[in-house]
Parts: C-alpha cells; structure tokens; sequence
C-alpha cells in the first residue's frame, strides 16, 4: 500500500482518485467550476484544474500548493445545490448540481473558456433532465435572473 494523504492510502497498482481524496482530507470541500462541469459531463474535456469552493473564512492555505483553483462563497449560498456525484473513479463526492453550475457558469461567464462555457449551456439546455425552475430560483437567489433569462429564452 501507498500513502497518499495523511490516514488514506491507496493500493499500489490502483491509480489515486485526486478528487475522492481531496473529499476525505476536506469535508468543506466542494467542487465547483470546471470540475463540477466535467463530472456533470456537461464540457467534453478533462478539466484544465480542480476547482473548489469553500466558504468565506476558511483557511484554505494547504489547497493553494496543490494547483487548485479555490472560490470563495459567503456561507448563505456556500451550500445552495450541492449533492453528491460520482467521480471518474465512481467514488462519490460533494459538488454542486447543474443548476448551481449553470448560474456560476453565466456569472463568470468572462473567466471561462469560450468553448467550455457554449457546450455546457448547449449541453444542459439540451437534456432532458434540466430543471429549469430550480436554475430560475437559484439565479433568482444569486441575483442573476436577468442574465440567466436570456439564455433560458433563446435556448429552451
């Protein structure tokens, strides 16, 4: 066995779930941004970086070495959307929903990829399991709605 993390280890000829792990070693981890789009399977490539959002106030010093893109939430929308979903490696993780991925996805809409912020709208807008009032009422909560309409009536 091989030591990956502080109390987690790994079989040798296993390859390390970097997300799983992450999870275990910070319960107030929560995966947002690209990654969150990616295990959705809401973009067509691997995310370029982990992305995490934690609340405002938490000392995230220990992820900074880690080449992980942190997002900092106040705590009344810290945890608006999150559940849970399976990684690569088919261990479940926190991170937030699709609708909570859309809503920060059109608010960052210019720190994003072109091409990962077309085919993730184009992606959610086409499923059939998109729920469309929740994205109204998180945008809503947000204070996004105006923004998120537009793409709502042009694409639904």
């Amino acid at each position: 066995m091989e030591k990956v993390a502080k109390g987690i280890y790994v079989i040798e000829d296993v390859w390390p779930d970097e997300l799983y792990i992450m999870h275990i070693r910070n319960s107030a981890v929560i995966f947002s941004g690209e990654t969150a789009l990616y295990l959705h399977n809401l973009i067509d490539r691997e995310y370029s970086e982990i992305c995490i959002t934690v609340p405002k106030g938490y000392n995230a010093t220990h992820l900074k070495a880690e080449n992980v893109q942190i997002k900092y939430a106040s705590k009344n929308i810290y945890e608006l959307g999150t559940c849970e979903v399976a990684s690569s490696s088919g261990n479940l993780v926190k991170v937030y929903d699709k609708e909570r991925c859309i809503c920060d996805l059109i608010s960052e809409r210019e720190k994003n990829e072109v091409q990962n912020f077309q085919t993730a709208i184009k992606e959610y807008m086409t499923s059939k399991d998109k729920k469309l009032s929740k994205l109204i009422e998180y945008a809503e909560i947000l204070g996004i709605r105006d923004e998120v309409m537009k793409y709502v009536e042009v694409l639904a």
